[in-house]
C-alpha cells in the first residue's frame, strides 16, 4: 500500500492540466460510483490526477490513484484492494483503465454493497457499455464521457484566455454579440487550423511527432480497446485496420457494405459489426437519415475529428470535408446530427438545418431563411449565417 502512495503523491505533484476540463464541473461528486469513459489520449489519467488535486491536500491518505496496469493487481482483485484502503481511512479510490482487471464490474458491485462510505471513480475506454454489458452496475453508477479538447479549450491553452462555453441557442440567438466579446482579444483563425490538425487530443502539447503518436494511439485503440473489450480474436485484427483505412480513404459518403466486405474477406454483417465498433472507439462518426439508427446503413461515415483525417491519409484531405467533420464533432458531445437529405445539409437535434461553407463561395449561394450557415474562412456572421469556428465552443 505504501508503494501506491508513493506514487499517489508523485503523479498529483507532477500533474499540470493548463486548462481546467469542463467536465469536473459536469459531474455529481457526490455520488458513489462514477464512471469515466473516453477514447484513448484525451486526458482521463490527468483528469483522475486533477480531480485529486484540487480536493485532497497531496499528502491525504484518504484519496488514492492506482492504475490497473500495475501488475501488482493480477494476483490480487479490485474488491480485496479497496477493503485495506477502506479500512485505513480511505474515502476515495480513483482507478485508471479499470476493465484491465478480470470481473471488474462484479468487484466494484462488491465494493459498493460492502464498503458504504466508499467513492469510486473509475476510467474506461469509450468502447465500453457500462449498463448495457455489466448489469451488477445498474442503478449505482453514473457514467460520463471525457472528450478531447474542443476548439474553445485549445483556443484557451494557446492564448491563456479564460473564453466561457456557450450553448447551440446562445450561439444561434446570440452570435453576433458573441463574437464581440472574443474578437478584441484573439484572432481565432489564426489558430483554427492548427487546432483542425493537432488540437483535438491533449498530447499535441508533448514534445513528439503529433501525427506518428496519433497514429500510434489509433492502433492501440484498434488492438487494445476493441479486440481487447469485445472479445474478438487477434487473427481480425487486420480486416478491422483495413476496413478503417477503406472508410478514411474513401471520405464522408455512405459505405458499399458488399464492395467493402469483398476487400476485407468477410459478411456483410461482420462489416457493419466493425463499423458499430469503430464508432464505439470514437474513430468514426456514423451519421443517418432522421429516425434511423444502427444497424441500418449510415447515410455517410466520418471520421471521428479532423486530427485523425490528417493522420491516417494526408495526402487526400479536403477542406470541406475536414469542416463537415469539424461540425459533426462539435455538436456530437450534447447534440444528434443526422443527413439532411440533400448533399451538405444536416439535421441537428432533428428540427434545424445546417449547411457547412465557403464563406468566399457563400455570396454565390442562395440562402434560405430556414437554414443556418455555418461558414468558414471568416470570423465573423450575421443573421442565419455563423462563423464555423464559433460551433467550437460548445464545450
Amino acid at each position: 500500500m505504501e508503494a501506491f502512495f508513493r506514487t499517489h503523491t508523485y503523479l498529483v505533484e507532477h500533474t499540470n492540466a493548463p486548462v481546467r476540463r469542463g467536465l469536473m464541473d459536469e459531474i455529481d461528486w457526490r455520488d458513489r460510483m462514477i464512471g469515466i469513459k473516453g477514447t484513448r489520449g484525451v486526458g482521463k489519467t490527468t483528469f483522475l490526477l486533477q480531480y485529486a488535486k484540487e480536493n485532497f491536500d497531496v499528502r491525504d491518505r484518504k484519496c488514492l490513484y492506482v492504475n490497473m496496469n500495475n501488475f501488482y493487481f493480477q494476483g490480487r482483485g479490485i474488491a480485496d484492494f479497496a477493503g485495506e484502503f477502506y479500512k485505513n481511512g480511505g474515502k476515495v479510490l480513483l482507478i485508471d483503465q479499470v476493465f484491465k482487471e478480470t470481473n471488474w464490474s462484479k468487484e466494484l458491485r462488491y465494493c459498493y454493497d460492502n464498503y458504504p462510505e466508499l467513492k469510486i471513480v473509475f476510467t474506461g475506454s469509450s468502447v465500453m457499455r457500462l449498463k448495457e454489458e455489466n448489469p451488477e452496475l445498474n442503478g449505482i453508477v453514473k457514467s460520463y464521457n471525457l472528450r478531447g479538447f474542443s476548439f474553445r479549450e485549445f483556443l484557451n491553452l494557446l492564448t491563456g484566455n479564460s473564453f466561457r462555453p456557450y450553448t447551440l441557442d446562445e450561439i444561434l440567438d446570440d452570435h453576433e454579440h458573441i463574437i464581440k466579446q472574443i474578437l478584441p482579444k484573439v484572432s481565432p483563425n489564426k489558430f483554427f487550423q492548427d487546432y483542425l490538425h493537432h488540437g483535438f487530443y491533449p498530447f499535441f502539447q508533448e514534445h513528439r511527432n503529433y501525427s506518428e503518436n496519433l497514429l500510434k494511439t489509433m492502433n492501440m485503440m484498434t488492438e487494445v480497446d476493441i479486440l481487447l473489450i469485445k472479445q474478438i480474436e487477434l487473427k481480425y485484427l487486420t480486416k478491422i485496420k483495413k476496413l478503417f483505412y477503406l472508410l478514411a480513404v474513401n471520405g464522408p459518403v455512405a459505405p458499399n457494405v458488399s464492395q467493402l466486405a469483398n476487400d476485407i474477406e468477410t459478411s456483410r454483417a461482420t462489416v457493419m459489426n466493425y463499423v458499430k465498433y469503430l464508432a464505439d472507439a470514437r474513430l468514426i462518426n456514423l451519421i443517418y437519415p432522421v429516425g434511423q439508427v444502427f444497424p441500418k446503413k449510415p447515410a455517410r461515415v466520418m471520421m471521428h475529428n479532423s486530427n485523425l483525417m490528417f493522420a491516417i491519409y494526408p495526402i487526400k484531405v479536403e477542406k470541406q470535408n475536414v469542416m463537415e467533420t469539424f461540425f459533426v464533432n462539435s455538436l456530437w458531445k450534447d447534440h444528434k446530427v443526422n443527413e439532411g437529405g440533400k448533399d451538405g445539409l444536416y439535421i441537428v437535434d432533428g428540427n434545424k438545418p445546417f449547411r457547412i461553407c465557403d464563406a468566399a463561395k457563400s455570396n454565390k449561394m442562395r440562402m434560405r431563411p430556414d437554414v443556418t450557415y455555418a461558414r468558414y474562412n471568416t470570423e465573423v456572421g450575421i443573421g442565419n449565417q455563423i462563423p464555423l469556428w464559433l460551433l467550437g465552443f460548445l464545450y
